[in-house]
C-alpha cells in the first residue's frame, strides 16, 4: 500500500474502527450480534464521488440500504437478459428487508445523463451508453418541451426527468406495487443540486419538483 491515496484511505479506516468499534460501540454491537441490519429506507443514488447518501442525510450505519449506479437508474422490470444487479437489490430490500420507504436520489452535473442528453459517449457501444438508454424516454421528453435550450437546461431537465422514469419503472416490479398496496411502501424522487446545497422532491400530484425545507 505505497499509494498515499490508499494509506489516506487506511488511515480513515483506523478512525472509523476507534470511533464504531472501541470498547463494544453500542450500534455496531448492536448490529453484529442482534437480528442483523433493519433499514427503513432504501436509496437508489449515483455512483458519483460527490453524492454520497450516506453524507448527504447524515444516516449512521444501519440506517439505510443503498444501491449506486450510473445515473441513478431503476430498469424496468424483466426476467431475461443476464445478470441484475439494480433489480436484486431492490428485491432484497423490498422482500427481505421490509423497508418502508424507496428513494430515488439524482444529482445536478451528473455525468451519465449528460452522456445521455448530448451523446458524450467516450466508448461507442459501450456499457454506460447500453445502461443510460434506460432514461431515453426522459431524453424524449426533454427534447419536446425545451427545444432550443442551451446544453445545461437540457441536462438539468434530463436528471429531473429521469428520476420520474426509474419513478415509473419501480412500479413495474410486481413485488413493488404488492408492497405499495399491502403495506404502504412509500416512493420519492429527490434532486440534490450540488452546486446550490440545494434538495428538491418529486410532487407527483402537481408533476412537478420543488424545494425541500428543512
Amino acid at each position: 500500500m505505497s499509494k498515499i491515496e490508499i494509506l489516506r484511505l487506511m488511515v480513515g479506516f483506523r478512525k472509523f474502527r476507534d470511533k464504531y468499534f472501541a470498547n463494544e460501540h453500542p450500534l455496531y454491537h448492536r448490529l453484529a450480534t442482534g437480528s442483523g441490519q433493519s433499514p427503513k429506507t432504501l436509496i437508489i443514488g449515483c455512483s458519483d464521488s460527490r453524492v454520497d447518501p450516506a453524507i448527504i442525510t447524515s444516516a449512521s450505519p444501519g440506517e439505510l440500504f443503498i444501491v449506486r449506479n450510473v445515473a441513478n437508474l431503476v430498469p424496468p422490470y424483466e426476467t431475461g437478459g443476464g445478470f441484475h444487479g439494480v433489480s436484486a437489490a431492490i428485491e432484497f430490500a423490498v422482500v427481505n428487508l421490509n423497508v418502508e420507504n424507496i428513494i430515488v436520489l439524482g444529482h445536478r452535473q451528473c455525468g451519465g445523463i449528460r452522456a445521455l442528453m448530448l451523446n458524450h459517449l467516450t466508448q461507442p457501444n459501450g456499457f454506460v451508453e447500453q445502461w443510460v438508454r434506460i432514461a431515453q424516454n426522459a431524453k424524449d421528453r426533454v427534447l419536446e418541451k425545451y427545444k432550443g435550450e442551451d446544453e445545461e437546461t437540457l441536462c438539468r431537465h434530463g436528471e429531473l426527468e429521469s428520476i420520474i422514469t426509474s419513478l415509473m419503472n419501480l412500479r413495474t416490479f410486481p413485488f413493488v406495487e404488492a408492497a405499495i398496496k399491502s403495506r404502504n411502501l412509500s416512493l420519492m424522487g429527490v434532486y440534490f443540486d450540488l452546486e446550490l446545497g440545494h434538495l428538491l422532491e418529486y410532487d407527483e400530484a402537481l408533476g412537478t419538483f420543488r424545494n425541500v425545507e428543512v
